[in-house]
């Protein structure tokens, strides 16, 4: 059965804004499970997905502290329809990028992935690598960067292969 997937990252709550979109909020409450990938900031949002989300997988982010960096940790793994998905924050520059990916999280790795969620940039990224790795950056939904609206991707997971990849703008 197809599972719904709501990638998130860099929320910065409540420095970069006060709360997430009620669009935001509605693609949770439709969503199978939510990958956040890290920069949260505070715990309060943690709690709130928890108590909201049908699945929340995360991880903790530069800008995270001592406690959701204990509950959540660097890197994240799941396999949800087939489709093993992992979470880091940051990846490092643009520049190399596939290739350090491949070697931690591609089919040669010890662990590997189909699908390696990160953010930090705040931009919006979605490749393959080499290897075959997809690498998707939601970018943010509060904090856009460079970017003309903050955004927010949506998936679909399905038989072992992901689908439906979608940007999401999330104007306030």
């Amino acid at each position: 059965m197809p599972t719904r997937l709501l990638l998130l990252s860099d929320t910065h709550l409540p420095v970069r804004a006060k709360a997430l979109q009620a669009q935001v909020w509605r693609m949770v409450d439709e969503a199978d499970v939510v990958v956040h990938a890290g920069d949260w900031v505070e715990p309060a949002l943690l709690d709130e997905l928890e108590a909201r989300a049908a699945r929340l997988v995360g991880v903790a982010g530069n800008n995270d502290g001592a406690e959701l960096w204990a509950r959540l940790g660097e890197v994240a793994r799941i396999e949800v329809d087939g489709v093993r998905i992992a979470a880091i924050h940051e990846t490092g520059a643009k520049a190399g990028r596939e290739a350090r990916c491949d070697a931690r999280f591609g089919p040669a790795s010890d662990d590997p992935a189909d699908v390696l969620v990160f953010g930090h940039s705040h931009i919006p990224w979605d490749s393959t690598t080499p290897q075959g790795l997809r690498l998707l950056n939601p970018g943010s939904p509060t904090d856009r960067r460079r970017q003309p609206v903050g955004t927010v991707m949506t998936a679909v997971a399905d038989a072992g292969a992901l689908r439906d990849v979608a940007l999401v703008p999330t104007p306030r």
